[in-house]
């Protein structure tokens, strides 16, 4: 995917807030380690509720489209300790992660801050980075529990997270591999960067995931976070 250098400079002039979601953002969806993560919440459903690995399967995923996440949708409707939930479905392998210190320093050459908003916790957000290498570029993490455990595409959460991180959306970014999880970022007048697959690549996923209700609350859309964020570098360094 190929972008105008003279559109990159003028979109992203003035950027000085870079906010990266996290699962399927700063590591490529192929890894699936998320989905590691998913099948760890289908089999909570399933002892949560007593109910086949089949049926709890159906169950979550109608949590998760209906309430932004499975997380949410059982503390609506079954009182879930979240705590509890957060801390059994993060305990998986990250090998599959693969290290990328060139991500790292190009995140580092954006000027300005950089934030992590993201629908998980804090850490499993901080095994992910150091996975990868870049942890230490990163000012704040604004995780699931910051949130108040309303998670996004919620308008609630990202008004939260600008009030805590003192972030003017007028002056934002903001990478997510969710079409629905730019909604709210484009009303606010962030630069909205939707992260899709690479092309061919095996992945899990919901093809909901993927929908685009409207293209135009999207400015951009990369399947290589690494060499769209060397382009924007590029583009900035010359306006």
């Amino acid at each position: 995917m190929t972008h105008s250098l003279d559109k990159l400079a003028s979109r992203f002039a003035g950027v000085n807030e870079w906010v990266f979601d996290l699962d399927n953002t700063l590591y490529p969806r192929h890894c699936d380690l998320f989905a590691q993560i998913d099948w760890k919440m289908t089999d909570y459903v399933a002892a949560l509720l007593d109910k086949p690995k089949e049926e709890a399967r159906r169950i979550q995923k109608e949590l998760y489209k209906e309430f932004g996440t499975t997380l949410r949708g059982l503390m609506v409707r079954y009182a879930v300790d979240p705590h509890h939930f957060l801390d059994v479905v993060h305990d998986i392998d990250y090998s599959p992660v693969e290290p990328n210190p060139a991500l790292g320093d190009l995140i580092a050459s954006l000027p300005g801050r950089k934030h992590i908003f993201t629908n998980g916790d804090v850490p499993h957000a901080k095994r992910t980075t150091d996975r990868l290498g870049i942890t230490q570029h990163f000012d704040r993490v604004f995780d699931i529990v910051a949130s108040n455990l309303v998670p996004k595409p919620a308008e609630e959460p990202y008004v939260k997270f600008l009030a805590d991180h003192g972030v003017d959306p007028k002056n934002a970014a903001m990478f997510e591999d969710m079409p629905r999880n730019l909604d709210v970022p484009s009303k606010f007048g962030m630069r909205t960067v939707l992260i899709v697959p690479a092309q061919g690549s095996q992945h899990s996923a919901e093809a909901w995931e993927h929908a685009t209700d409207d293209q135009a609350k999207i400015d951009f859309s990369t399947d290589h976070l690494d060499g769209f964020l060397a382009d924007i570098l590029e583009a900035i360094g010359t306006a």
